[in-house]
């Protein structure tokens, strides 16, 4: 018996489901070998913002493809629901792999040879982890795109306008705090002087990884605006991707600055976590 669509996607989200925890266990014990984490053993890799473009770009061509198909296409409800996670993966697949780009391409002139091999070591993806985002981003764009353009009851929802509202306010403040987190980071990469160096200012006065409380908010204002089981899993899966790396650069931290690192700070969650 063939699946239908709607079986493809409960079977979709139970996977994320089940999914989720041996993430969290996974991701507690093993540290994904990128940015400052980088190291051997995980096959070849790929230039950093190249990397990104590849493993982001199904959020895009995925759901500009599905979305003409699912009965809710043309209601602009549906059309204005879309926009902040187009917005968002718009960013993080064309604008943020590009600065990225330029960004290291500019630290490594001037450079004697052997920074730059370093540079270059320090911003090369395996492969292998980008192939697993690439899967990720595949299945939760079907996700998140059929039930925002075909599943989602528009009509029936007296109160979609209020939570979309609400939603789109935790969106607005947590893109706005993952991309000033991000753009800072970035700025202390194209900085002189060699090495990692201790971020300050905003929201880093008071977590190690403002980037991913600004995502994990951005997710929470998605699942607030969809209302769904698909919003729900995605900021589900966010968390525990995110939670246990952003640990895992705090202790990066507090191992690499020691006495200088300030205490006070918290890895991902303020005054929390």
């Amino acid at each position: 018996m063939s699946l239908s669509d709607q079986h493809v996607f409960n079977y979709s989200l139970i996977f994320f489901l089940v999914i989720t925890p041996p993430t969290i266990i996974a991701l507690r014990y093993l540290t994904a070998p990128y940015g400052k984490h980088q190291r051997p053993g995980w096959g070849p890799t790929i230039p950093a913002p190249l990397a990104w473009f590849l493993m982001e770009s199904p959020t895009l061509w995925l759901t500009l493809l599905l979305f003409p198909f699912g009965k809710n296409h043309s209601n602009p409800t549906a059309q204005i629901l879309i926009l902040p996670y187009l917005i968002h993966y718009f960013h993080r697949t064309v604008i943020y792999p590009l600065t990225l780009f330029l960004k290291t391409t500019r630290s490594h002139r001037g450079k004697n040879n052997l920074d730059s091999r370093a540079g270059q070591k320090a911003t090369a993806f395996p492969v292998s982890v980008a192939a697993m985002a690439f899967a990720f981003n595949l299945l939760n764009a079907y996700l998140q795109t059929r039930w925002v353009s075909h599943y989602a009851d528009y009509e029936g929802d007296g109160r979609f306008w209020w939570r979309f509202a609400s939603g789109l306010v935790v969106f607005v403040v947590g893109m706005a705090v993952n991309l000033r987190s991000d753009y800072a980071l970035l700025g202390l990469k194209g900085r002189g002087g060699g090495g990692y160096k201790i971020p300050r200012g905003g929201c880093f006065e008071l977590v190690s990884c403002p980037n991913y409380f600004g995502e994990i908010l951005e997710w929470l204002g998605w699942a607030l605006m969809t209302w769904s089981w698909a919003g729900f899993v995605f900021l589900l899966y966010t968390c525990a991707n995110l939670v246990p790396r952003a640990a895992s650069n705090h202790k990066w931290y507090l191992d690499k600055f020691g006495e200088d690192y300030p205490k006070h700070r918290k890895a991902v969650i303020p005054f929390v976590f």
